[in-house]
């Protein structure tokens, strides 16, 4: 509707200029929506912006635009406000064949055309060294709804999950997951303060007991030696090079048996979760080919890395960053963030024209580090679009739930779905902008009321599903409601239903292009919103037929929207509540 009377505004514009009523260069007319009701279903300024061009007083200049725009079926009526403003009444029939679209397109209906290019989605990407949690949980709905909606606006969107597995902390995994190995053997130990301590590491531990016997089996005491001179990082490398050498080549069985036990759970608990992926990216993958490595020698060509105290820094400062960032360490291991550099340029290597990556806002030091070292090697860093997610905090009971990945002390998003559910869970977590702060309130998402934003929205889709149950029963006819004759819809209900039917293209568009789908909940809220307050007002089978066919055309399409919003998001859309 929005694209329709911008169109006509501008044809109106140029036949205008080419009459030689106005003179050519005049501004595009921009048309938005009034904040306020009785100003229109849109009003726009161009009066007012293009009067000194035009060299008309501004009001006499919206005159002569509407003098030329009321002939328009398009448009019930224009009114001239204050100085030159034009709110704009769009005509009831120009609102019926939005009803009558979405009944004859269904599915399709604001689904918009192919656009060029390919769009690479990173999202969730969490270590494998533990359950998800309720954190990452927010994540895997953002990124997922957000690819949903990339690809309704016609982009082609590949989803990728990078996975963290030659590092540092798939090590500390990995001597975790040995020691409960050798208690579950029967030894006796003092778990580290600074290994993973929650069950699941135990399970991992049960389950490698019983694939391996008593092949793993070393003393405890030659690995976990003492030392004061070394604080906890240090004496937890020393550990983990104690096993590697204890163990051998059988270090890589325990280290790959945690691996893929944690990458296992978490694959099943985002499938679970309605989130699936094109492709798992392994970190490994990039060392073991070399990616790492030239990467770094880009670095070397272009003068951006530097040796100091026997390790290899990149000057990140030349590109925004707060300090140089040391991408090989002394021990002439590479970094996380030299992995990362190499990475992203394969990325752009693969032929993507744009790169979405969704990280935790405690990630945001890392971004013009990252950008920086595209920058030093070549690359457009404003190809690269960081999206930042706060963590979600849950409460139960009016408490705080802690989360710690180390301690176990955590609650997984497994629980969380099993506590509320997935609809609960993902339309809370898409209810606020990602950078913002959230609070996931338990008791609320699991209540069946109006204060319940995904109850609501789920009920009115319920609502109309039961208007149509009870046609059958009453054994009433159900004709072609795209012929229904609309013009029976006089109600001020239906009016405020059929212009929000009306919004649903620009919010996809709008949504897309801000990467915004909380703009589709808030949307989703308003249009069941709109539909309670019709149900409530009028009725739909005791009337005659023409103005049933009528009222049952309206609310089936609103029945559509709202289905085919919630499937944006991962929410079914049930028909009985």
């Amino acid at each position: 509707m929005k694209h329709a009377l911008a169109a006509l505004f501008q044809d109106t514009v140029s036949t205008l200029v080419a009459e030689g009523r106005l003179p050519a260069g005049l501004p595009a007319p921009e048309i938005a929506r009034p904040r306020q009701d009785g100003h229109g279903d849109f009003a726009t300024n161009f009066a007012l912006a293009a009067a000194k061009a035009a060299g008309r007083a501004p009001r006499a200049l919206a005159e002569e635009l509407k003098g030329a725009l009321d002939a328009s079926p398009l448009i019930e009526r224009i009114e001239i406000a204050g100085p030159g403003f034009l709110n704009v009444f769009v005509a009831k029939s120009a609102f019926h064949e939005i009803v009558r679209d979405i009944l004859r397109q269904k599915e399709a209906y604001g689904r918009l055309a192919a656009r060029p290019g390919k769009i690479l989605l990173e999202f969730v990407s969490a270590n494998p060294n533990g359950p998800l949690h309720v954190g990452h949980g927010r994540g895997a709905a953002y990124g997922d709804s957000l690819a949903r909606l990339l690809a309704y606006a016609g982009h082609e969107v590949q989803r990728e999950y990078y996975v963290n597995d030659a590092g540092r902390q798939m090590d500390i995994l990995a001597l975790s997951v040995w020691l409960r190995y050798m208690e579950v053997s029967g030894q006796e130990i003092v778990f580290p303060e600074t290994g993973y301590r929650g069950a699941y590491v135990a399970d991992i531990a049960r389950d490698l007991a019983r694939a391996e016997g008593d092949g793993l089996r070393r003393p405890v005491k030659d690995i976990l030696i003492i030392n004061p001179d070394l604080d906890a990082d240090a004496l937890m490398d020393a550990w983990i090079a104690r096993l590697k050498e204890a163990l051998g080549a059988q270090y890589g069985v325990v280290h790959g048996f945690g691996l893929t036990a944690m990458l296992a759970d978490i694959k099943d608990d985002l499938a679970a979760f309605g989130v699936h992926y094109d492709r798992w990216y392994s970190e490994r993958s990039l060392v073991e080919s070399g990616a790492v490595d030239r990467a770094l020698e880009r670095l070397r060509s272009s003068g951006d890395v530097y040796e100091k105290e026997g390790a290899l820094w990149f000057r990140a400062t030349r590109y925004g960053d707060e300090k140089d960032r040391v991408v090989v360490r002394e021990n002439g291991v590479a970094t996380y963030f030299a992995s990362d550099i190499a990475y992203h340029l394969e990325k752009y290597e693969r032929g993507f024209t744009d790169l979405i990556d969704i990280w935790g806002a405690d990630h945001h030091g890392y971004v013009p580090r990252v950008k920086g070292a595209l920058a030093a090697c070549g690359k457009d860093p404003n190809r690269l679009q960081v999206l930042l997610v706060q963590f979600a905090i849950l409460y139960r009971g009016g408490q705080r739930a802690q989360m710690s990945t180390r301690s176990g002390d955590f609650v997984t998003l497994r629980e969380l779905r099993a506590e509320v559910g997935n609809d609960a869970a993902r339309f809370f977590y898409v209810l606020r902008k990602s950078e913002q702060h959230m609070d996931f309130d338990l008791d609320l998402a699991k209540s069946q009321s109006n204060d319940n934003p995904v109850y609501y929205v789920q009920y009115a889709h319920a609502r109309i599903c039961s208007v149509f149950r009870q046609l059958g029963e009453r054994g009433l006819p159900l004709p072609d409601l795209a012929q229904a004759d609309l013009a029976f819809l006089d109600a001020p209900e239906e009016r405020v239903l059929q212009r929000t039917l009306g919004r649903f293209v620009e919010v996809i568009e709008e949504a897309a292009a801000l990467r915004e789908p909380h703009q589709v909940a808030y949307y989703l809220r308003e249009l069941a919103g709109d539909l309670h307050a019709y149900y409530n007002a009028q009725a739909f089978l005791s009337v005659d037929p023409p103005l049933r066919n009528a009222r049952l055309a309206l609310i089936a399409a609103a029945r559509q929207i709202l289905a085919g919003g919630l499937k944006l998001l991962g929410v079914s859309a049930p028909e009985v509540m």
